[in-house]
């Protein structure tokens, strides 16, 4: 399999550091919890949370709709519900990648009715083109067409996770990742 760079870590470094810098303006004077989708946005978790100024604490959802495929399967099942009460806190779901929407639109409707004072949503990868439902994202790191993306905590069958940087997968190619 091969694969090629489409984001450096010196990209993403910079990318994260404006969103935490956005959000820390968004929210100044508020404090934030943050909602990491597990296991995709764990890396992008622990950065984002270090780039802001504003006091944040975290929490993780996990949810299941990937499978060992590489394209969503459209049912989603969470897997790991959050443990904080998030009722008349401003929240912000940080996940890896939103393709189709509808892991991340299930989630946002769940966590809707939990009663939070503001509800944001942030992605590091944003594939609009892709999208099977009407979702609104407030924070992106980058957009892309298509593609099957790795690295920077985004896997295919659990592997690539380790990756520095993001790249794009020629599933059509056998040889490993370079």
């Amino acid at each position: 399999m091969d694969k090629k760079i489409l984001f450096t870590r010196q990209e993403i470094e910079r990318r994260v550091a404006e969103l935490g810098e956005r959000i820390s303006r968004d929210f100044e004077g508020k404090e934030l919890l943050l909602v990491g989708v597990l296991k995709g946005s764990f890396i992008f978790c622990s950065d984002l949370i270090r780039a802001l100024t504003v006091p944040a604490a975290i929490d993780f959802v996990r949810l299941a709709s990937y499978g060992a495929q590489t394209v969503s399967s459209g049912a989603v099942t969470i897997t790991k519900d959050i443990e904080t009460s998030i009722e008349g806190k401003h929240v912000i779901v940080v996940d890896d990648i939103v393709d189709s929407g509808l892991s991340l639109a299930l989630l946002k409707d769940i966590l809707v009715k939990r009663r939070p004072k503001s509800l944001s949503l942030c992605v590091f990868i944003d594939k609009r083109t892709r999208r099977q439902v009407e979702l609104e994202v407030d924070y992106v790191g980058f957009t892309i067409d298509d593609g099957f993306v790795v690295g920077y905590g985004l896997d295919m069958n659990e592997r690539f996770r380790e990756l520095p940087e993001i790249c794009v997968v020629d599933e059509g190619k056998e040889s490993e990742p370079s």
